[in-house]
């Protein structure tokens, strides 16, 4: 029986393997919810290698508990943006040499697209905390209701049902109508 126990657990190899794997797929998407967070591209995307290099480091003590290894990279990702805000001061500024334009993009649509993005940011800080975890998992991290359930430790239901009333909430902060 202790062989079988032995044989269900994956070996720190196999856990590299994935992790690598999750990183070709994920790196991008927790560089964008880390950036939701604190608004500033170059660190998010340091806090966002930080993130992977960590959860290598913690690779020996990672074990599997309902919640898929992209999931505790989130929650890797959480912790370490938090940390960031908290060492930070509270404005949130963005250094105009990241705010470089893409060479294909019109500049009016990159005014009007990062305007946007200002005003929803601005927009969530009125969520309650739950909420703005849950809208940034969903629409920046890319996971499915149930997936942020399982990060949460909430029912499937009950993160849908905060995220509709998320939604709905910045719809009435923003002036938009359905």
């Amino acid at each position: 029986m202790n062989e079988d126990k032995r044989k269900a657990i994956p070996t720190i190899n196999e856990y590299k393997i994935r992790l690598a794997g999750l990183y070709e797929e994920y790196y991008d998407k927790i560089a964008r919810y880390v950036f939701v967070h604190i608004g500033n591209r170059e660190e998010a995307e340091d806090i966002a290698g930080e993130v992977f290099l960590k959860a290598l480091k913690s690779l020996k003590s990672y074990r599997e508990r309902g919640v898929p290894m992209q999931g505790w990279l989130f929650r890797i990702a959480h912790n370490l943006t938090v940390d960031y805000i908290r060492r930070m001061d509270k404005r949130r500024t963005m250094p105009i040499d990241s705010a470089a334009l893409p060479a294909n993009d019109n500049p009016a649509d990159t005014a009007e697209k990062n305007t946007e993005l200002e005003r929803v940011t601005e927009a969530m800080k009125e969520l309650t905390s739950e909420q703005k975890e849950i809208i940034t998992l969903r629409f920046f991290g890319g996971f499915t209701s149930k997936e942020v359930g399982k990060i949460l430790g909430k029912g499937d239901g009950a993160v849908r049902e905060m995220q509709r009333a998320a939604i709905q909430k910045l719809r009435v902060i923003m002036g938009v109508q359905k």
